[in-house]
């Protein structure tokens, strides 16, 4: 229950903090740093049971037959994770308490934030592969919110789309991946996917399942060639890209690697390709990063850079690079952190980050200037520092894997060491010169607290720098030893390993990176180079766009090759599909197998078949000419098919069917007036008459063609032999497994309660899309407005109707009888919701029904009189369904049961006996209050349409946004 409890803390957190008032950064501030300390300690006291080597994992049901279930698994490396990224959010939180502006809307971002930190702790503590990508994709959503925060910024809306663009399409290839990988261990739980490393190394489908893997590891941590959208993600504000950069994001696939490394690494495809793109993103990011201008954007190509340097370890395969990679990836998470913050401040103090702008700062900002170069020495493995141990760590396994005639990675080390000091330099350069302080001429120290994080962060380098094995060194052990197991090497975290070749090497890239730097200061004139030479022509960036525009045309074109906005072309291409699809299974079927079969005719049955074939065809004749008479037909036609559902014994389809058509019936009568007028036959020539009859004969042909192929779907599913369907199972099984005997409301609610709840999700967002669409379009103010003098007698403080109209037929009807209809009509929903688990009826029958009282309010009382007596609160409605019917199936988890078992509890009252009270009831009533949510928004939107459009004498009745002009 421990890791279901930080799984679910931060999302809930962010729930409530999205609720909280806004600009008031102390309380949303405080709110999240008590979640970070919570997840915290919980963390922290699981340290004794992870120091011995074990596994913490707690499992909740799913779909336990299809191998799908929701684990969730604490291992070292988890652990160590887990505690980086709540410990890393802690300060983050404390430093944009003094940060953000209190203007910014400050409940949204740390909603965001704290989603955001639940989604990386789903990805490593997720003990199931496919649930491990749906946090995955919750990391890309989550980032998308952040990098977009200040979404009036067209730099923060591109950044976010292209971050968003290219982690997405690298979790698509990680879910194939994924998916491929289980079937070759048979299973999706991480625990055997692990021990089956043999086996899936030895697998013809390693290969693909490797490369697509990959894909999706190497685009989430901006590897190359995905390196491009990390830098553009700077438009975030600096607590996201402090985050985001150091524990978070892109670490996520660099963690992705790590976990997967006992089943993927040890093959020469796992090196080329792993090894490769590491070695190719550090090398381009370390040179890039020399030449950026915004202390940001260096920071940015930095990390990328080091993100290369664990990538290529992992790369390299052996173990001893399997331990560097974890400690360098706790390093420069430690020194980049400290760098982002730093940034924040000198940004917050001077006003801007163009280094062009910036020096001598030292003298203004001495404590930043001194913690900003500490970190920066740690960034460029200055000794005494942690980045020091861990990249020395990298060069002694550059020179394991290479030889006297393969040499290049060693010398690859090198060179992305003497850039790292070369970046670093131009870095701390801001600090030192004449003062020159940008925008603001009197910048200052930043609040005490707001630079605590920075130094702490500090600290802890130096720390880990001068005490490496004191510090850091159980934490490391631990992490490595639950991904190598009992191939964890021997190894030294000692400041001084004596004269060597790596520390040849260390001290060949200080120096050489030193003399890079004064000979590019000296002659290329780092101040004014905007480009960098040669690699700006490789610039992802440039690729993206391109592709992008690319794609965006040829969707263009198709659209205008195949595309229309008219309804008709897209029905034709639908229904040749349906007889396309017929057809085939027609020929698959034998003549044995497909036996003409003719039941006796029932005559009336066939009359009644008459009457509704009758008005669906005069339906299709008044269309023509009016459609109001057309639609109450087409209403005829609904109650004869609910009729021929009750003929067939199915009374709840029947109630369903009626119910259905009068709520649909009365909400396309107020969608009519939206119609294009119809031009009558008569002013039309020769040449448009006769193609308006060809066009209606193509109508007619493909409503024919539509009901042959379901006519002949549901003949072909009916003559099926029992044995071969589905229906006995439920039969046999309502009552004994779902505690009802109305078969269709427990199969609805019980044995596919799951798509009801999808139903129930997707009628959700069509009514909240068809209210915002029609919010778009109300009439301007202006023409809502109604004299004084025309108001309605009913109530005399409402002045929404004209007295005609109340004439004419909103008072036919005494009020008394209005009030007292709704009650009664309640009374039967709540008489068809209660006895739907064993007799005809259910939440949404008894929902429809209620609408429909609603709906009689309207139409008799009118919008005004209805709203300012019954207080309608649709969205509330739609949330709480939603909320008690997802609540009721996480509820099953507590008893250890799969999400959305039924349970049914039989208690004894007086005088009623026996009850039998399953808990598909509240999934039923979740359901109920959805159905009375969805349909009132809808009607409340066209009531609303309806009665501000009257048209008043004087006044204007045209239809325009309100952000049109007259």
């Amino acid at each position: 229950m421990l890791l279901l409890f930080l799984i679910i803390l931060p999302f809930v957190a962010a729930a409530l903090a999205a609720c909280m008032p806004a600009h008031a950064r102390n309380r949303e501030a405080w709110f999240a740093a008590a979640i970070a300390v919570c997840g915290l300690l919980l963390t922290l006291s699981q340290y004794a049971v992870i120091s011995e080597g074990l596994v913490l994992r707690y499992q909740l049901a799913w779909l336990p037959a299809y191998d799908l279930n929701l684990i969730f698994r604490m291992d070292g490396l988890a652990w160590l994770f887990t505690l980086l990224i709540q410990g890393i959010f802690l300060l983050v939180v404390l430093y944009a308490r003094y940060y953000m502006s209190p203007k910014d809307p400050v409940p949204r971002f740390f909603a965001f934030l704290l989603a955001f930190m639940g989604a990386m702790q789903g990805v490593v503590l997720s003990g199931n592969l496919i649930q491990l990508v749906m946090f995955w994709e919750l990391t890309s959503l989550t980032s998308f919110l952040l990098i977009g925060y200040w979404h009036h910024r067209p730099d923060a809306r591109r950044g976010a789309r292209m971050a968003f663009t290219v982690t997405s399409m690298g979790g698509l290839c990680l879910l194939v991946g994924v998916l491929l990988l289980g079937h070759i261990a048979g299973s999706y739980d991480l625990d055997q996917v692990l021990l089956a490393g043999d086996t899936i190394r030895a697998h013809a489908w390693y290969l693909p399942t490797l490369l697509l893997i990959a894909l999706g590891a190497l685009s989430k941590s901006a590897q190359f060639p995905f390196h491009f959208w990390l830098p553009h993600a700077m438009a975030a504000p600096t607590p996201v890209s402090a985050y985001l950069h150091s524990a978070t994001m892109v670490k996520a696939g660099i963690f992705l690697l790590m976990r997967l490394w006992p089943v993927l690494a040890g093959t020469p495809e796992w090196t080329w390709i792993i090894g490769t793109a590491g070695v190719c993103t550090m090398l381009i990011g370390a040179f890039l990063a020399i030449f950026q201008h915004d202390l940001k954007g260096l920071l940015a190509y930095s990390t990328i850079s080091h993100l290369g340097l664990i990538t290529c370890l992992l790369g390299i395969g052996t173990p001893l690079a399997m331990v560097a990679a974890i400690f360098h990836t706790l390093n420069h998470a430690t020194f980049k952190a400290s760098l982002f913050m730093a940034v924040g401040i000198i940004d917050h103090e001077t006003g801007t980050r163009d280094m062009r702008s910036l020096s001598g700062l030292r003298r203004v900002l001495p404590y930043t200037a001194t913690l900003a170069i500490v970190a920066s020495a740690a960034m460029a493995g200055v000794p005494l520092l942690n980045g020091f141990i861990s990249k020395e760590m990298f060069f002694a396994e550059a020179l394991l894997v290479g030889s006297a005639s393969n040499w290049w990675m060693s010398a690859a080390a090198v060179v992305m060491g003497m850039f790292g000091v070369a970046y670093s330099l131009r870095f701390i350069q801001v600090f030192f010169g004449p003062l020159q302080s940008g925008d603001n001429a009197t910048p200052h120290e930043p609040p005490r607290w707001m630079r605590f994080p920075v130094e702490l962060l500090v600290l802890c380098c130096l720390v880990v720098g001068i005490l490496p094995e004191f510090s850091v060194g159980p934490l490391l052990a631990a992490a490595a030893h639950s991904v190598l197991g009992d191939t964890l090497p021997d190894y030294s975290l000692s400041v001084w390993h004596g004269l060597n070749l790596p520390l040849a090497m260390s001290i060949l890239a200080f120096v050489g990176g030193i003399v890079f730097y004064r000979w590019l200061v000296a002659k290329a004139n780092l101040q004014q180079r905007d480009k960098v030479p040669l690699l700006h022509r490789l610039n992802g960036k440039d690729a993206y766009e391109a592709t992008m525009l690319w794609l965006a045309a040829s969707a263009a074109r198709l659209e205008r090759l195949f595309g229309t906005r008219r309804l008709q072309p897209q029905l034709v291409l639908l229904i040749m599909a349906g007889l396309f699809a017929m057809l085939i299974l027609l020929w698959q079927l034998n003549t044995s197998s497909f036996p003409l079969r003719l039941t006796p005719v029932s005559w009336p049955f066939a009359l009644l078949w008459l009457v509704g074939a009758s008005c669906a065809i005069a339906a299709a004749w008044q269309a023509k000419y009016h459609r109001l008479a057309a639609l109450i037909l087409v209403g005829g036609t609904g109650i004869v098919t609910s009729l021929t559902f009750l003929w067939l014994s199915a009374p709840d389809l029947a109630l369903t069917q009626l119910m259905v058509e009068t709520v649909t019936t009365i909400l396309l009568l107020l969608g009519l007036r939206w119609l294009p007028a119809r031009i009558s036959a008569r002013k039309l020539n020769w040449v448009a008459s006769t193609q308006d009859k060809l066009r209606r004969s193509r109508d007619m042909l493909l409503a024919v063609a539509a009901g042959s192929v379901l006519a002949v779907v549901s003949y072909i599913m009916l003559i099926q032999p029992e044995n071969q369907t589905i229906s006995l199972f439920f039969l046999d099984n309502a009552l004994p497994l779902g505690g009802g005997s109305n078969v269709v409301n427990v199969l609805l609610v019980d044995f596919r309660s799951l798509d009801t709840l999808g139903e129930i999700t997707v009628l959700s967002i069509v009514a909240l899309t068809v209210y915002a669409l029609l919010r778009r379009f109300r009439p301007a103010a202006e023409s809502m407005k109604i004299p004084p003098q025309q108001s309605n007698p009913i109530d005399p403080a409402s002045q929404q109707l004209p007295s005609e109209q109340v004439k004419t037929g909103y008072l036919q009807i005494p009020a008394v009888y209005i009030r007292l209809l709704l009650p009664v009509i309640m009374l039967v929903a709540i008489y068809f919701f209660m006895r739907g688990h064993n007799l005809p009826g259910g939440g949404f029958i008894a929902g429809l029904i209620f609408s429909v009282a609603l709906i009689i309010q309207y139409i008799l009382a009118g919008t005004a009189w209805v709203e300012a007596r019954l207080k309608l609160h649709p969205h509330a409605w739609i949330s709480i369904g939603l909320g008690l019917s997802t609540l009721t199936g996480m509820a099953a988890w507590i008893f250890g049961y799969p999400f959305l078992t039924t349970h049914t509890a039989h208690v004894s009252l007086p005088l009623l006996g026996e009850l039998h009270l399953p808990s598909a009831f509240v999934f039923d009533l979740g359901v109920f209050a959805v159905v009375v949510g969805t349909t009132m928004l809808i009607l409340m939107a066209l009531a609303h349409q309806a009665v501000r459009s009257h048209r008043i004498p004087g006044q204007s009745n045209e239809y325009r946004s309100p952000q049109e002009p007259k």
